[in-house]
């Protein structure tokens, strides 16, 4: 292992085709899970969805405009800026 592939070992694998801002669902279920070490699902993706979140519309999702939604929502709808320390 090379000093630039250190801290990537337990990273999911990445297959022939995943866009970061063209995920479907599941694939993007399966890199939050992994990132954020709790089960996200499609299904709840999909409940996040038909609350707002922004999707494609062929249904996939772009990872970070979804992580940023999902975090504003987690906030209570603030923006991490304007949260209180």
């Amino acid at each position: 292992m090379t000093d630039d592939q250190a801290g990537f070992e337990d990273a999911p694998p990445q297959r022939a085709g995943m866009n970061p801002v063209a995920l479907t669902l599941a694939d993007a279920a399966r890199l939050l899970t992994a990132a954020g070490g709790r089960l996200v699902t499609a299904a709840m993706l999909q409940m996040a969805i038909d609350r707002g979140a922004p999707a494609l519309p062929d249904g996939r999702v772009n990872l970070v405009a979804l992580a940023a939604w999902l975090e504003r929502d987690v906030a209570g709808g603030t923006r991490p800026m304007d949260r209180q320390a």
